[in-house]
């Protein structure tokens, strides 16, 4: 476990009981994006919780896997997700604030909002902010990120086992060598993100017949 996380519990009285949110799968060449919207008092955290949040990508898999049960009960929390299709069509941006809107909406708590970022979604009443690098300033932003990690990853490993080609159980969809090979000789799914023109143009187009 890091020892260089961002929050101590003698600060928990530093830190309001706000909305943190934040995405994950913004860069990845496949699968959807995955948002998640969470409120809890940082005092009321059981022992030791607060010290062990961070942004998702500084905590290792079996950590963030030990901390989801642990954040499912303290939190209230809910998730929104926009697929491949809805990126392509609209962009990853949009796609990524619409399911930040969707996921706070769905919390139904009147509390500050904070976004990890430079973007509030739109339609968001009331005291919402984007925070930039949020995820190491506001304990709920760390929190959400871990959670949507999770349920994403979780996601991935799941669509892997339909497309066995990409390894997505171990890259998350994001674009890595392999992943690329892959595509190359495999064709991409209806899961990857065709909107992405650096990948696609990267590759040898004559193999882009879609996976079964």
């Amino acid at each position: 476990m890091a020892t260089n996380r961002p929050f101590f519990r003698k600060r928990a009285s530093l830190f309001p009981p706000v909305i943190g949110c934040d995405e994950v799968g913004r860069g990845a060449i496949c699968g959807p994006v995955v948002v998640c919207a969470l409120w809890f008092e940082p005092e009321a955290l059981p022992k030791g919780v607060l010290g062990r949040l961070d942004d998702s990508k500084r905590i290792e898999r079996a950590e963030r896997e030990e901390l989801f049960p642990i954040l499912l009960r303290a939190s209230k929390l809910r998730f929104a997700a926009r697929s491949a299709r809805y990126i392509d069509l609209y962009n990853i941006r949009n796609a990524t604030l619409q399911a930040m809107h969707q996921a706070v909406i769905r919390l139904e708590i009147d509390a500050p909002v904070r976004i990890d970022g430079i973007d509030v979604p739109r339609g968001l009443s009331g005291d919402a902010q984007a925070v930039v690098k949020g995820d190491g300033k506001v304990p709920q932003i760390a929190a959400a990120s871990i959670m949507a990690k999770v349920m994403r990853d979780r996601l991935m490993v799941r669509l892997s086992q339909r497309h066995v080609h990409y390894a997505w159980e171990s890259n998350s969809g994001y674009g890595t060598a392999a992943h690329r090979d892959a595509i190359r000789t495999h064709g991409h799914t209806r899961h990857h993100r065709q909107s992405f023109g650096d990948l696609f143009s990267s590759l040898n187009e004559a193999s882009f017949e879609a996976a079964e």
